[in-house]
Formats: C-alpha cells, structure tokens, sequence
C-alpha cells in the first residue's frame, strides 16, 4: 500500500492498468523470493522425518523437493530478468508452488490447507483471469495429489473398499472447500480492486489539480517577473501573498483593514497630488465590487523614486457577473513607455521646423475651446511673414527658413507662459494666449522682430492681427479667428503700402 502511494505521488502510476503492470514486477519479484525460501521446505520436512512426525516421507524426497525448487527457483528467475512485467514468471512461480504441494501431498506430508492459499496469492496480481486460472489449475493439480494418495488412503482405511472410492470421498471434500474459498477469494478480490481503482482515482484527480495548481503558479511566477509588484489576493481567506518572494507565504488582512500591505508601503512614494486618487483606488473593499462583469481594472499614478507606473487588479477566479473570489493585484512601472509616448506625441503636435506646435495641435486646441467654452481672458492672434517668397527667390531657401524659425523664436518669446504658439502654414503662425493684456504682446513681437538678425536674411517684418474674448465678448470662436485674420490682412496692406512693394511678390 505504501509502494501504491508513493507510486501516485511520483506521478508514476496515472491510472489503474498503469498500476496493474507496475504491480505485477513487483509480485513476480516477491513469488522469486518466496521460491527460494521454498527449497527450505526439504530441510524442514527433513526435521519432521527425523522427529517421527512424517514417518512415511524418506530424506531422498527431501531432497528432491530442495533441488526441484532450487531449479523452478533458478528458472523463474531468468524469465523474471527477461519478461519483469509479464504473467509468465508470476503463473510459473504458482505452477512450482503448486506441484510441490501436490508431490509433498503424494509423499505423505499433510499439506491440505495449503492448497488454498495458492489462488489467494494469485489475488496479488489483481487480475480475475489469472485468479480464475490459477483456481483451475489449484483444482486439477489437487485433484492429482489426491488421486495419487487415494491408494493410501484405501489401504488405511476400512470405509474405502477402493482407490476411487477413497478419492471420490477426499476430493469431494476438497472440491467444496475449494468452491467456498473461490466465492471468498473472489469477493476479496473485487473489493481490492475497487478499492485499489477509488484511490487511484482520488490520487489522480488530486494530482490533476496539484498540476493544473502548479501550472497556474507557473504561469503568476512568469507574469510576477514581467511587474515589480505582483500580489495574490484570496477575498474568502481574506489574505494576500506576493508571488515575487522565493517562499511563498499568505498574510492575513486583518478585520478593517481597507489596503494590502503592499498598497501601504507604496503610499509614501506616490506623488502627493495623486494620493487620494490612489489610495481610492486601492481601496479592496470595493476592489471586488468595481470587478463585477469586468476582467481587470487599471488606473496610472506617477512615483517619487521610479516615475510612472500602472497599478491592476486582474480577475483570476469568480463568475463574471458577481465578485471575484481570487485577484492578482500588480505594480508595473511604465515609466519608460510614458516618456516615449509623449515624445511620439510631442513630435505628432509639434512643427519639425520650428519645434513651435503645428496645424494639427491648433486644431485640437481649438475644438477644446468649443467643448470647454471660451474664458474670459482668451485672446487669438494671427501672424504672417512678410516677405518671405522674394527672400526665398533671391537669397535661397535656407534663408526662407531662416526667417520663419525667427518668426517662431520672437513669438514664442513674446508670448512666454501665457499661450502657445502654432506654425499653421508655410509663414502663417497663430497664437492663443490667456493674458490680461494681450496688446502688450503685441508690442512686443513688434519689438522682438525688429530687433531681430539672422546670418542668410539680415531683417524680419511680420504681420500681425488678434481677437481678444474681452472685445468681442458675444463672439465665438470661429469668429475670433475671422476677426484677428481680418486685422491680420489689414495689418499686411498697411506693410505694402509703407514699404512700397508689391504684394504679388509677397
């Protein structure tokens, strides 16, 4: 029993058939040994000789009966080297047993008892063919001894007038016995079986489930590497264990306790305008609630120590539509992707040329405004450089760009913190800005670009136009545009007119 059990927790045996061979080398192993011990049975019979309890059985048949035994011993032995799994070394080994008795039987020595415990042994094999053929074989081979000692028997006995009549008497007998001990062997049998069948089928099933156990621990061990944090949260033990440690091992929550261990070790990095959304999130006595018909939760917080990082929780058991019974809470930092992202997304709204913001950063800033409505101090102006086609013409490209990235420079300079500047156009910029006094940037783009010299175009003159929320306090956006563009225009007419050139070289 204890080989069957070590046997299932090797994984070694998976099912009963499985068992039934690995069962049979050993059995064949056991009737070798019990073989051998047999040729002790001439030495023993020897000392009943000598001590006048056998007094019909000479030493000659002792001695037949150890070298006999010595040789089926011998043989099973080498077919037990050949076939270990097989039926053959086991039913031979029976079979030696079996005509031992039966010439002990013959010689005089009183083995009558023995007889049965044959087909019990082949009970070992948990087989009910070689059981029944075993039975068989006990029967015949009995019925052989018995008709070999039957003259005996006639010849000591008054009630026998014959040999047949004495073997008739002493075989019926032992026919019955050998009927009940089969029913009995049989039934002993079947229970083994089933008995034998259930635990396999327990262990197995244990062992299923220690494996898929083991292979979803595989499977955290993997994920707990990918995070820096990886918890495992049991809402009906109520406890945490992280999966990151070497040893696994489960504290409690206590009674009241709204955040893990883990969570409230964290707290004092997060970044001190993100605390109280964090810690709501963290929150597990909701955790389970905010789960229901959803797989995971997530929410992004910035640290002190590591920068950006995505706090989770992921439902690992539970039906969808009610709480989840087992979470896995993770911390992954995302630092790195966060800088990259908003290094793609400073590049996707962020003219190439100027590094000014560009058309599609206007536009999305824009359409905010009509979301969000217009302040109060809200301003829009509209700029354009003069002169860049003749520049451009006469002087080179490079110097065309020259110009426009003065263009940007001044503006940005002018209008600092209070709004953003955006290259709209080949020498069309705008501005939004959000400053008590817009005309005071506008006196000082005028100065910026006038004091303003590059290497390829010594001078830069720009045309400029804005809309203030304060002077047009009933107008939307789009009309805010249209009205600094009109002034724009008009600012633009004014430059030609001054400089005396033509405006179909601008």
């Amino acid at each position: 029993m204890s080989t069957l059990r070590n046997n299932l927790a090797n994984g070694q045996v998976t099912d009963f058939e499985q068992f039934r061979r690995n069962n049979r080398k050993r059995v064949n192993q056991s009737l070798n040994k019990v073989l051998w011990i047999c040729i002790l049975a001439g030495p023993a019979i020897a000392i009943g000789v000598a001590c006048g309890v056998f007094k019909r059985t000479s030493y000659l048949t002792c001695l037949i009966i150890s070298l006999v035994m010595a040789g089926v011993a011998g043989g099973n032995y080498l077919i037990l080297k050949k076939q270990p799994y097989s039926y053959i070394p086991g039913i031979f080994a029976l079979a030696g047993m079996e005509f031992l008795l039966c010439y002990m039987y013959a010689s005089h020595v009183a083995v009558r008892l023995t007889w049965f415990l044959i087909p019990l042994l082949s009970l070992l094999f948990c087989d009910f063919r070689v059981y029944v053929g075993v039975s068989v074989m006990n029967l015949l081979v009995m019925a052989l001894g018995v008709w070999l000692e039957a003259p005996y028997y006639a010849s000591v006995r008054t009630d026998f007038a014959t040999p047949l009549a004495a073997f008739i008497n002493v075989f019926a007998g032992c026919l019955i016995e050998a009927a009940v001990m089969f029913v009995a062997g049989y039934a002993l049998g079947k229970a083994t079986n089933n008995y034998y069948r259930k635990m396999i089928g327990q262990y197995a099933e244990t062992h299923d489930q220690q494996d898929k156990l083991q292979e979803q621990l595989d499977i955290l061990g993997s994920m707990a590497e990918i995070y820096d944090f990886v918890n495992l949260i049991d809402f009906n033990e109520f406890t945490e264990m992280s999966l990151r440690e070497e040893t696994l091992h489960k504290i409690v929550i206590q009674e009241g306790q709204d955040h893990t261990h883990m969570t409230q070790g964290l707290r004092a990095q997060i970044a001190p305008d993100m605390v109280d959304d964090f810690w709501a999130f963290t929150d597990i006595t909701t955790v389970p609630l905010r789960l229901i018909n959803r797989k995971s939760i997530a929410a992004e917080f910035i640290s002190s120590n590591t920068g950006w990082f995505r706090a989770q929780y992921i439902r690992v058991k539970g039906q969808m539509d009610q709480k989840p019974e087992i979470v896995i809470y993770t911390i992954q930092n995302i630092d790195a992707d966060k800088r990259r992202e908003e290094h793609l997304i400073r590049i996707s709204m962020t003219d190439e040329l100027t590094h000014v913001f560009n058309r599609r950063c206007y536009d999305e800033d824009i359409a905010e405004l009509h979301t969000s409505g217009i302040p109060d101090d809200l301003s829009l102006i509209s700029v354009d450089v003069n002169g860049l086609k003749p520049v451009n013409d006469n002087l080179g490209h490079a110097a065309g760009d020259e110009l426009i990235k003065g263009a940007a420079t001044c503006l940005l300079s002018a209008v600092g913190p209070y709004g953003k500047v955006y290259r709209t156009g080949g020498d069309e910029f705008e501005v939004i800005t959000y400053a008590a006094d817009c005309k005071a940037i506008l006196r000082d783009i005028r100065l910026k670009t006038a004091l303003w010299h590059g290497f390829l175009a010594d001078t830069i003159s720009v045309s400029v136009g804005y809309a203030s929320r304060a002077d047009y306090p009933e107008a939307t956006v789009e009309d805010l545009e249209k009205i600094a563009d009109q002034h724009m225009y008009e600012d633009k007419e004014r430059y030609y007119i001054e400089t005396g050139k033509e405006r179909r070289h601008h």
